[in-house]
């Protein structure tokens, strides 16, 4: 057995805990049924991303993007989704909506008992780190930026040792949450998807209620095809978001330090993020939220007991 991993090229950490999370959910898990794959961690139930020549073990995937596939068949084996509205999509009783398998990340020995350094933090959607200079938007607004595209340890590191998160990435959001670390959840563009937001939230019974944060530059505007100073952009992404996956060290937290604003254009981008530095410090003070402790424990025993299910059917 392996697990899905859909690797993109910028890298995110939602995606790529992958790698590693069922080695320690399902130790072993390797070792059997060589022709199935486990889909587990991310937003992937679609069936043209997943293989259609392999059995297909789902634990607690989320649909949110393109056609629900067709579980009825038997190459199949859903034992549980990321949450209610998952479950509903697919035609599964609402039981099998459990909640996100990174949730159970916080029981790993190596990230446990850490002590906190950050006070606040910022962790954006890839795509805004992508295009954005958040880095110099967090500066004035005093929040650590934390660059989701970074390696999976280290952000979800960085993550449970912050007093408070402002996230737009939903895994951010997932983790800080995991790690009982408040949280506020902030959008740069009025046509996210709200909907595996609000799946994974109703599995915990939070709240999805995220703020509106203006896009940091007109490039980024123009690859979410968002508005910048009342102007909008409909053109195609720009040929940037088909480059190479930024290079990093191992183990690395991607902070990048905030481009030089030196300058008459530097003094004139700064200027023109104001917005964005404003609605994000606003952000930053706004009431958190953070899911009910008997809610989220429920969810993870529910999950334990699927891992079980799977232990007994597969090894």
């Amino acid at each position: 057995m392996y697990p899905y991993h859909w690797e993109s090229h910028h890298g995110n950490f939602g995606d790529d805990l992958n790698l590693w999370l069922w080695d320690f959910l399902l130790p072993g898990f390797r070792d059997v049924h060589p022709e199935t794959v486990l889909v587990g961690v991310g937003t992937v139930l679609n069936p043209v991303l997943l293989p259609t020549d392999r059995k297909k073990l789902v634990i607690g995937s989320g649909y949110g993007y393109g056609e629900a596939p067709n579980i009825t068949t038997p190459d199949w084996d859903v034992r549980c989704v990321r949450g209610p509205l998952t479950a509903a999509k697919l035609g599964l009783p609402a039981g099998k909506g459990i909640t996100d398998p990174a949730v159970m990340i916080a029981d790993m020995p190596e990230f446990q008992n850490l002590s906190k350094i950050h006070k606040k933090t910022f962790i954006p959607h890839w795509e805004s780190a992508e295009f954005g200079m958040w880095p110099a938007v967090c500066e004035p607004v005093g929040l650590t930026y934390l660059d989701p595209r970074g390696e999976a340890k280290a952000v979800i590191r960085h993550i449970a040792q912050s007093e408070f998160i402002v996230a737009e990435s939903m895994h951010g959001a997932i983790l800080a949450d995991a790690f009982r670390v408040p949280w506020v959840a902030v959008t740069t563009s009025r046509a996210i998807n709200n909907f595996k937001w609000s799946d994974w939230a109703s599995s915990v019974r939070a709240r999805y209620e995220p703020r509106y944060v203006p896009v940091s530059t007109r490039a980024e505007a123009v690859a979410k095809k968002a508005r910048f100073w009342g102007i909008r952009f409909d053109a195609q992404r720009p040929g940037a978001s088909s480059a190479p996956a930024p290079a990093h060290a191992g183990g690395d937290v991607m902070t990048r330090s905030a481009p030089s604003q030196t300058g008459l254009r530097g003094i004139a981008k700064q200027a023109l993020a104001a917005p964005s530095i404003l609605a994000l410090w606003q952000a930053s003070r706004a009431e958190p939220h953070l899911s009910p402790d008997g809610a989220l424990e429920n969810c993870k025993q529910r999950f334990r007991d699927v891992l079980d299910s799977v232990r007994r059917d597969y090894f």
